[in-house]
């Protein structure tokens, strides 16, 4: 059985790598240290191959992994050096107004998830992101479902008011921009 299980985290792996990347830059808010999460999540699933269930949702394995490397790297970083998120970069993208405009706005939502707390980021990420049900995100971390639908509401009240201050900026700003 535990063959089985290491073969179907070796084939299974590559395909879910860019979900985690996605995942673990929620999180890490820096693209280099995502990259040094998903390499650590990769490390430590093939180490621990013969644990996985086959049959089971590999990605929800995956995650599960991740989350604990990171909550323990949080607490390590917490005790040395009491380090704190950074800002997530914003991608931009310039292949015609409509694809700017796209990326203008979902650099905003992206950058006022950013500003959303930990628990509320990786909820928002899982559910709205991944496609989790509340069950299968409260599973993944380890928490009631009440307390994801109630981190879900708080997110999208902030998003609300986030999203919908900057989008009137950006709004009256280009208007202003568009009369001179």
């Amino acid at each position: 059985m535990s063959e089985d299980g290491r073969r179907e985290v070796r084939t299974g792996l590559d395909p879910c790598l860019a979900r985690l990347w996605r995942y673990a830059l929620v999180l890490t808010g820096r693209s280099d240290a995502a990259e040094d999460l998903v390499q650590a999540t990769c490390l430590r699933a093939v180490e621990r191959a013969d644990q996985f269930v086959p049959g089971t949702r590999l990605d929800r394995w995956l995650f599960a992994i991740l989350r604990s490397i990171w909550v323990n790297e949080i607490r390590v970083r917490r005790i040395s050096e009491g380090g704190g998120f950074v800002d997530a970069e914003d991608p931009l993208g310039t292949d015609g107004e409509q694809a700017v405009e796209t990326n203008i706005l979902a650099a905003d939502g992206f950058q006022a998830i950013g500003l959303l707390p930990e628990a509320q980021r990786e909820t928002v990420l899982l559910v709205y992101g991944e496609g989790y049900s509340y069950a299968e995100a409260a599973s993944t971390l380890g928490i009631p479902i009440g307390t994801v639908i109630s981190r879900l509401v708080a997110a999208r009240s902030a998003l609300v008011i986030t999203v919908g201050s900057s989008r009137r900026t950006w709004t009256s700003s280009t208007a202003t921009n568009r009369d001179v």
